[in-house]
């Protein structure tokens, strides 16, 4: 078990990755660039494949000792020892928001121990927003007003915010995991940062009634639980990682008091 001397020292050099990630993104963000469909069907672009070559090398010389799972360089059946900890990396979360230019995609790397994300960072470069978390220490939010500890919030009395996905939403599913609720207002996000915004106190409750893959949300579950929210599979089961596929089930991302 990593101590938290060393996960915060982890957090400095993840800040500094994730930064220099950003900078590759938006590279390539300000051309007019290709996409392509990976096999399964999702569309790739050189942001996807610059960053990660940049993450995984960053990380293979911070901790050489600890596996990297990566949505664009993983293959097939690699994976961490039962037990292990282990990195896991999305080097363009949105990719369909980036190829949309409406700016909500993000880079995300989250150090996963015993099954839970224990570190994680979440920079929309675009919007000049980076999340990060140690949990157990605290979350951040470095924007254009500066660095400051972010925190889930209670719900207002007039209802809940709830978060849904740009890309990939399910109005009919929605509505009935919603039902009974009392419900202010539904937003419309891409990418993680749907998790970061209920871990920042601006939503209550983000629920993802589709597919997605551990790399997708490990780093934003990170901030969050970093921030006193949590995910829960959406029957109440607990969530964890390190799955056969890394694929999740159904979950929904928690505030506080919900």
């Amino acid at each position: 078990m990593t101590d938290r001397a060393e996960l915060k020292a982890l957090h400095a050099a993840l800040l500094d990755i994730v930064r220099e990630a950003g900078a590759c993104v938006m590279a390539v963000y300000a051309t007019d660039f290709d996409v392509a469909d990976k096999a399964d069907a999702s569309p790739v672009t050189e942001a996807d494949r610059s960053a990660d070559a940049l993450i995984v090398a960053r990380l293979k010389t911070l901790t050489p000792d600890i596996f990297i799972v990566s949505e664009e360089s993983t293959e097939a059946g690699q994976r961490p020892a039962d037990g292990a900890p282990f990195w896991l990396v999305d080097p363009l979360d949105g990719t369909k928001e980036f190829i949309n230019r409406n700016g909500e995609f993000t880079v995300n790397i989250a150090l996963i121990e015993n099954g839970q994300p224990v570190l994680g960072v979440v920079l929309a470069p675009a919007l000049g927003r980076l999340f990060s978390g140690i949990v157990g220490e605290g979350a951040w939010l470095e924007d254009e007003g500066g660095r400051r500890e972010i925190r889930c919030r209670i719900p207002p009395a007039e209802g809940l915010t709830v978060v849904a996905s740009r890309s990939h939403g399910d109005a009919a599913a929605l509505d009935a995991y919603l039902a009974g609720r009392n419900v202010a207002d539904v937003r419309n996000a891409g990418s993680s940062l749907k998790i970061c915004l209920v871990a920042a106190g601006e939503a209550d409750v983000y629920p993802r009634l589709g597919r997605t893959m551990e790399w997708d949300i490990a780093a934003g579950h990170a901030v969050l639980a970093a921030a006193g929210g949590r995910i829960e599979q959406v029957e109440g089961a607990p969530f964890t990682y390190g799955k056969p596929d890394f694929a999740n089930p159904h979950f929904a991302a928690w505030g506080l008091g919900a």
